[in-house]
């Protein structure tokens, strides 16, 4: 899953950045205002992580020209402004949530889930496809009521399929979802982490559609 973090701060965006790797997501980066809206106009994020106080162009303007194209992206606006008419203006233009500096990671991490589950999964916290069952909350994974362990990358590949369980999902899609600007996967990386997706949850759990991508398979 992509987010699109928008922070101009070094030591706080290399943080987060790393926070957010290190529970599973592909993270684009960027530092000023102009490449953040041109990266929310040519690519697609399940959510951005937005400053406001970037060069270049201010956060807020940025946040509704987003709205006013119509673009849904969930949006959590992290910010030092912490004035009353502030908070109002940033839930005003269009964020979905509103997070103060300082805050610990931990919570930045919460509010990003529930944005995640609002928009993708309308507010179901538990994402279940026959005996698997996944847990964004506390990213666990079980079959048959017993955890299972997975990398960050088989678990973000979980998540994708199981996010869309009867959509055919190709190779550029779920590469999308897994890897952020500069890390290049391998021409067989999706099929790799299938393989071992299928050992551990069974070998009929997600059927390819030849020359079309995957699936979940069919369940009893």
């Amino acid at each position: 899953m992509r987010i699109l973090l928008i922070e101009d701060d070094a030591l706080l965006g290399d943080g987060i950045r790393a926070a957010l790797k290190l529970a599973g997501y592909a993270v684009d980066w960027l530092r000023d205002g102009e490449h953040g809206q041109m990266a929310l106009k040519t690519e697609a994020f399940a959510a951005c992580v937005l400053d406001l106080g970037l060069p270049r162009r201010d956060g807020l303007s940025l946040l509704r020209e987003l709205r006013a194209q119509g673009n849904p992206i969930p949006v959590l606006i992290i910010t030092a402004r912490d004035a009353l008419e502030d908070r109002v203006a940033g839930l005003d233009a269009g964020a979905d949530d509103y997070l103060i500096k300082p805050f610990d990671l931990p919570e930045l991490h919460a509010r990003l889930r529930a944005l995640l589950r609002r928009a993708t999964h309308t507010g179901v916290s538990l994402l279940q496809h026959g005996d698997v069952c996944l847990d964004p909350s506390t990213r666990q994974v079980t079959l048959h009521g017993q955890p299972i362990s997975l990398s960050a990358k088989e678990y973000a590949l979980l998540y994708e399929l199981l996010g869309h369980p009867n959509a055919i999902r190709s190779r550029a899609e779920l590469e999308d979802g897994l890897y952020a600007w500069g890390e290049e996967a391998a021409s067989n990386t999706i099929e790799v982490y299938i393989h071992h997706l299928r050992k551990k949850l069974g070998n009929s759990y997600i059927e390819t559609v030849r020359g079309l991508g995957y699936r979940l398979g069919s369940t009893p």
